[in-house]
């Protein structure tokens, strides 16, 4: 992680108020997904400082109450893909990632828009996955080695998504920045977001 930036972000949980109030009043851990599409790998998803973007999320995934939990994350050993060292990390996964994938004759992920346009966001990344979970599975390998590696607590990435906020703009509508959480002791606490558009209860 940058040495430049703050240890400590807000993050912001879309899920179903059940699941919130089970993680807020009675201490429930966040579920960690581990899809093959998920955008920073495994890990507990959360859209930093960005709770109406989490609602949204909710309310997309059609639940039946959409509701979001805040947090205090401490990213501790980050990799932050915001930083051109980390970005460079990833790059480097990538390529050994993509030279076992040929030397083993297996195919190489594709991210993917569900309805299969590529003029639109695809949002499926199975490259980005299969990469990240490459990096991981790198990195414990040096660790049981005794390499003094030490695993990434959390990933942080910035996304460009959605379409332009009007004609000709560069800034689009659902650009964010995600976080996924791979240690759970790096939350810290869980709150209902005050002043929210929705009550949690």
């Amino acid at each position: 992680m940058s040495q430049l930036a703050t240890s400590f972000v807000l993050g912001y949980h879309g899920c179903d108020k059940s699941v919130a109030k089970k993680a807020v009043l009675d201490g429930a851990e966040i579920i960690q997904s581990d899809r093959d599409y998920d955008w920073l790998g495994p890990g507990a998803y959360f859209w930093e400082a960005d709770p109406l973007r989490a609602l949204e999320w909710a309310r997309w995934k059609d639940y039946n109450e959409p509701s979001v939990i805040g947090a205090v994350i401490d990213l501790k050993h980050c990799l932050d893909l915001t930083n051109r060292e980390d970005v460079e990390v990833l790059q480097y996964a990538y390529h050994s990632f993509i030279d076992i994938q040929e030397k083993s004759g297996l195919p190489i992920p594709e991210n993917k828009n569900p309805s299969g346009d590529n003029n639109e966001d695809r949002v499926l990344r199975y490259l980005d996955c299969a990469v990240f979970r490459h990096l991981h599975k790198i990195i414990e390998m040096r660790i049981k080695s005794g390499l003094g590696f030490d695993a990434y607590d959390t990933v942080r990435g910035m996304f460009v998504e959605g379409d332009p906020v009007y004609e000709g703009s560069d800034i689009y509508e659902k650009s964010h920045v995600q976080i996924a959480v791979r240690n759970v002791q790096c939350i810290k606490g869980v709150f209902f977001p005050p002043d929210f558009p929705i009550e949690p209860f």
